[in-house]
């Protein structure tokens, strides 16, 4: 196994933050500022500009919500629109309520990546052997191969977001001026996308010798290779007749407008590599194990997210080990408990969440929003509250502390069972898969931080009328840490993670099943499927009695309808706060659909197509802890819009871009450029 000395990553200093990445301000700078010759004959310089090189990676969870958009556009995160004042129509706030336009500025902007782009080609250029102050000839080769793979992240997460982007492969030193070269079509941006990742992937380490995971690896190359390709295959970019006529300032087509099963093979395939590299490195899912030697569902989907490499997590793949955990942490917590409580979550979310046997209690939903319930599943209701406490065998301490004279319950039971729900909780949360309880807070569930329920009531303590409330009855606690202590201000460490292997799993079940030969690989489907299910502590697919004990539930492989259905669900439960969900809806060509799908058909459609997509949830304005009566809280009631026409499947380049480059052509939709009627 390849092992690199791990060079000392610091965060980017003002020494960087002056170079701001440009050769002609070094170039005319005055005597006292430092000169490109002066930063690369210094180890601790060089390692800066490195460094910076590294610094627009995304964090998946808080950039991913309040900058990025990327999590908050889907429809499982719904943060308080009363927030957007403060946060401001520049952040991704801004964009889900639909006040964007090409000349609002972008709090996160991708175009700015370009500037990442050029520091990576300086540093190529200038970069050299210093033997005195041991940087050899092979750490050279290294870092060169490392700034590659950022330059592919880089135009990968531009053309993830804007389509088409001007494109300088390997011409683009500290000295050029040739800016003004229109965009390479999306099919060339992918091939030199996949090129480079598995270029890069033969040339980068293994692992490094310090854990440090912002560094790129092989495993990180081939994950973004299987990632894109993934993306390349799906439908908003593999023969969607959306862009037909949308070309770039060649005349080229940007988006290919014929499908190509093809592309499905080639992801699998990319996938299938990756999992074969991970096992040799010794990847595997995070999983902790019950006395009985069963799985713990809780503790193992927790862990997979929040615990480090260096606490026995082994699944992560690449991650961003420095993030706004605080601000995540802090906006999940209930106002009256010392948080900013209106990250919450939406009630499709809720519903799409699993029994904890593995059926599922919601197959859709009506023209009104109403759920059609699942008759086979005997778990679930939405009527009344329960009785009794609710035990499950894990080590999850959620409930430490509980104590309740109205409705007493231990917190572990006689047989070492931990408590999960307290008597008189809506029967709704009742009976739910481990990974709901790691994502859902809801009206009047103990939260340990503050050894009391949360009350969502509007005028209680946690809830309504201010902003800082759930605006549809439940708060985010998915990436949130069970030792982070609210009122201290105490967030332990966690990773931010950017690919676990999970993905890997479900990428290659949802490729393998789009493939002309799928029929030959239903066993393989099925196997990484369920994969998934048991780590989640929920019953497998297929017949018989599975390693946890639960019945198997029957599924008929050859319906690959149903099969892309179930791993589409799987996906969605599974990522949640991963910024992984609008990934997902914008390839699968679903962004825009409402609560019930309206607008399936694939069409040309109008650029405010499928624009109003109301989300649902509890009753904010209820008053009484029942679901009975005008003022009951726990009632299904349709809440403030998510907007999502169709032209958000791009990102619009700023209007002063355009205004600069007369070569660059406008996202589809976004202005009338496109032939599609």
């Amino acid at each position: 196994m390849k092992k690199m000395k791990l060079y000392k990553y610091v965060g980017l200093s003002a020494l960087c933050l002056s170079l701001n990445s440009c050769a002609d301000f070094i170039d005319n700078a005055p005597d006292d500022i430092l000169t490109l010759e002066m930063v690369f004959d210094d180890k601790t310089r060089m390692e800066d500009w490195l460094a910076g090189v590294y610094q627009q990676i995304r964090d998946p969870r808080w950039s991913g919500l309040r900058n990025d958009a990327f999590e908050m556009l889907a429809n499982d995160m719904n943060p308080s629109q009363g927030w957007l004042p403060y946060w401001g129509a520049g952040s991704g706030l801004g964009y889900r309520v639909g006040q964007w336009e090409p000349n609002t500025s972008w709090d996160g902007s991708y175009w700015t990546m370009q500037q990442q782009v050029r520091q990576a080609y300086i540093f190529m250029d200038n970069v050299k052997p210093l033997p005195k102050q041991n940087v050899t000839e092979a750490d050279v080769e290294t870092m060169k191969v490392e700034c590659r793979f950022m330059i592919a992240y880089y135009y990968w997460m531009m053309t993830y977001a804007y389509g088409a982007v001007p494109y300088f492969e390997d011409d683009m030193p500290s000295t050029s001026t040739d800016l003004m070269r229109g965009q390479a079509t999306f099919t060339e941006m992918m091939d030199f996308l996949d090129k480079e990742f598995a270029e890069c992937a033969e040339l980068l380490p293994e692992s490094w010798t310090a854990l440090y995971g912002g560094r790129a690896t092989k495993l990180a190359a081939l994950a973004m290779r299987a990632r894109i390709l993934l993306f390349a295959a799906s439908p908003l970019v593999n023969g969607n007749p959306w862009y037909a006529g949308h070309v770039n300032n060649d005349g080229e087509e940007i988006f290919p407008s014929t499908y190509d099963a093809s592309k499905w093979k080639k992801a699998a395939d990319a996938f299938k590599t990756l999992i074969d590299e991970a096992k040799a490195e010794g990847k595997e899912l995070y999983i902790e194990k019950n006395a009985d030697d069963t799985v713990d569902g809780f503790m193992s989907c927790y862990g997979s997210t929040i615990r480090t490499i260096g606490e026995g997590n082994n699944e992560i793949i690449w991650w961003r080990p420095n993030w706004s955990r605080g601000d995540w942490e802090q906006h999940s917590t209930p106002r009256g408990c010392g948080g900013n409580g209106g990250l919450g979550v939406t009630q499709s979310l809720v519903d799409a969440f699993f029994m904890e046997d593995g059926t599922e209690p919601i197959l859709g939903y009506n023209t009104d929003g109403s759920p059609i319930l699942n008759p086979d599943c005997d778990l679930y209701s939405e009527k009344g509250f329960s009785t009794e406490p609710e035990y499950r065998e894990t080590d999850y301490y959620l409930m430490d502390g509980y104590k309740s004279d109205d409705y007493p319950a231990d917190v572990i039971a006689p047989d070492g069972k931990r408590l999960i729900v307290q008597p008189n909780t809506f029967n709704m949360y009742c009976h739910r898969e481990p990974r709901f309880y790691l994502t859902v807070v809801w009206n009047g569930q103990w939260f340990k931080w503050e050894n009391r329920n949360t009350n969502f009531l509007y005028n209680g303590p946690d809830g309504g009328p201010t902003h800082d409330a759930p605006q549809n009855g439940y708060l985010n606690r998915r990436g949130v840490h069970l030792d982070y202590i609210p009122r201290d201000n105490n967030h332990p460490y966690t990773c931010s993670p950017i690919f676990r292997l999970a993905e890997a799993y479900l990428g290659y079940a949802e490729a393998l099943n789009e493939c002309d030969d799928r029929a030959s690989h239903t066993e393989e489907i099925l196997t990484y499927l369920n994969k998934i299910r048991n780590r989640a502590g929920i019953a497998e697919y297929g017949t018989g009695t599975d390693a946890n004990g639960f019945q198997r539930i029957p599924l008929d492989m050859n319906d690959q309808d149903e099969v892309r259905r179930l791993i589409h669900k799987e996906r969605r439960v599974e990522f949640v706060a991963e910024s992984m969900r609008l990934y997902d809806l914008r390839r699968w060509k679903t962004a825009h659909y409402g609560i019930n799908n309206p607008n399936t058909d694939g069409g040309n459609p109008d650029p405010d197509w499928g624009c109003a997509t109301p989300d649902f949830g509890m009753n904010y304005y209820g008053t009484e802890y029942t679901d009975q009566g005008d003022n009951a809280f726990f009632k299904r009631t349709q809440e403030k819009a998510r907007v999502f026409p169709t032209k958000y499947y791009w990102y619009p380049i700023h209007q002063s871009q355009i205004d600069k480059d007369p070569t660059l052509v406008q996202a589809p939709f976004w202005v009338d450029n496109s032939s599609a009627e």
